[in-house]
């Protein structure tokens, strides 16, 4: 008797044959929409089409060989830890004056919540990349995420001032394992111009945090729900995330390229790190291009109610075209990472922050008043100069210590976040109340973040591949 044949064989070859056709339809469907967000993300054709319609993999280094995880799922993840840091920054914006009210405080004592964060931030951040470079990426990032949580619910619950500024602290803390780990975690698994592709898919993606984070939070605030509402639907965000990591984040960094934690020798790595000259002039040189654009988002408050004359359910006039204009940039480093040497693409960024910066000045001069969309365009153009200029600069500092990337990483974001503390805490209450001071502010930053690549690449000349 032929097998198909036989009582109940035949409907067990056909829930085979169905059970099988379904998971032919999932494979394809996956891999086209693979290939769909490979092509939008600045992929090419060719590229996108063997690492994910034929099976071919992109570029890795070779510690990675073990962890192959899919590019997209990857890059949503490295995403997502590295929105909800600045979503914790920008969604309560639109809630500065009724927490002022409510707690009985002035606008420089709510200016502190976010100097707090920034410091804390700060401080935290020359711990994460070593502790991870210890006890692998992955352990340091859910712990991180864990922690976030219950710090986002002490915020919501937060009954008077000191309370919400301890809290804030203790976001701060948390918050950058997403940002660390992740650049660490790009350069454990890729190399070369797939590093650059992935860390600017991730900036595009991460993008969209800092734009819809104010919106979301006049929207919650024009529902009537209050302003503790912001940080229950972050921390149901960070929630969700931490299961989505839980489940499908991969353990980069083998135990065989871990080093252990010591804290004198620690010390000293960052002591090396710190005074290393390079070092110093890529990672300032970072810092000030970013500081550029982030003396607008310190003085968002101001900015919008004040200098604009805009509401609070209105921030979207400054964060959607300034986070558009850094995506736009992202977009651009993913399509000319490998088609234009590192000399151009940099000379490319900083072309873009000159004239947005010198565009903002003059408007600044000559307009009787500041009205959208002209004050918020020369922005948008800065960044996305910064956004051009940032993933490039970042991949050489990583480099320069290869097997310590964690902690070269956390030295680069403590530079950052020093810096973005002053600006939060004492330049911009100096600066906001003028669209003039603001420009100028902006200007001088991106100006010495100019001059410091120029001394860099005075000092180390770029291989001829790169200069050209």
């Amino acid at each position: 008797m032929d097998y198909h044949d036989r009582p109940g064989n035949g409907r067990i070859v056909h829930e085979f044959n169905v059970f099988s056709g379904f998971m032919a339809f999932h494979t394809m469907f996956w891999q086209g929409l693979r290939y769909a967000l490979c092509l939008c993300s600045g992929g090419g054709r060719a590229d996108c089409r063997d690492r994910f319609l034929i099976g071919g993999r992109p570029e890795m280094s070779p510690s990675s060989e073990r962890t192959n995880p899919p590019i997209w799922r990857l890059t949503l993840l490295l995403a997502g830890l590295s929105m909800f840091g600045p979503f914790s920054i920008d969604a309560f914006f639109p809630a500065f004056r009724h927490i002022a009210m409510q707690f009985g405080v002035d606008k420089t004592a709510m200016q502190q919540t976010i100097s707090v964060y920034l410091l804390a931030f700060a401080l935290m951040s020359v711990v994460h990349g070593p502790l991870s470079d210890a006890f692998g990426r992955r352990r340091v990032i859910l712990a991180g995420l864990v922690t976030f949580t219950g710090a986002t619910i002490g915020c919501a619950l937060a009954g008077d001032m000191s309370t919400l500024l301890i809290f804030r602290a203790l976001q701060g803390m948390s918050a950058g394992v997403g940002m660390i780990v992740g650049r660490a975690a790009i350069r454990d698994l890729f190399q070369g111009q797939e590093a650059q592709r992935l860390m600017s898919r991730v900036t595009m993606i991460f993008g969209i945090a800092p734009a819809i984070a104010p919106i979301v939070g006049g929207w919650l605030l024009g529902l009537g729900w209050g302003w503790a509402m912001i940080f229950w639907v972050l921390a149901g965000f960070t929630l969700l995330l931490l299961a989505s990591c839980v489940c499908w984040f991969p353990e980069t960094l083998p135990e065989s390229s871990r080093t252990r934690l010591r804290p004198g020798s620690l010390l000293q790595d960052y002591s090396r790190i710190g005074l290393d000259p390079r070092f110093q002039r890529l990672a300032g040189a970072c810092a000030c291009n970013f500081g550029g654009i982030f003396l607008y988002i310190a003085s968002a408050p101001e900015f919008v109610q004040g200098i604009l004359r805009l509401n609070e359910q209105q921030f979207g006039w400054l964060f959607i075209p300034l986070i558009g204009g850094m995506t736009l940039g992202a977009f651009l480093s993913s399509r000319l990472a490998g088609r234009v040497s590192v000399a151009t693409q940099l000379r490319f960024g900083f072309s873009c922050t000159g004239i947005g910066a010198v565009c903002n000045f003059l408007y600044s001069v000559w307009a009787p008043a500041a009205t959208v969309p002209w004050a918020i365009l020369p922005i948008a153009v800065m960044g996305v100069g910064v956004s051009l200029i940032f993933p490039v600069l970042t991949l050489m500092i990583l480099d320069l210590y290869p097997q310590q990337r964690g902690t070269v990483s956390s030295s680069q974001a403590f530079t950052q976040l020093v810096l973005n503390a002053a600006i939060a805490g004492l330049l911009s209450p100096l600066l906001q109340h003028r669209g003039l001071y603001l420009a100028l502010g902006s200007g001088c930053f991106l100006l010495l973040g100019w001059m410091l690549w120029q001394w860099d690449r005075r000092a180390v000349p770029l291989p001829v591949s790169d200069s050209r």
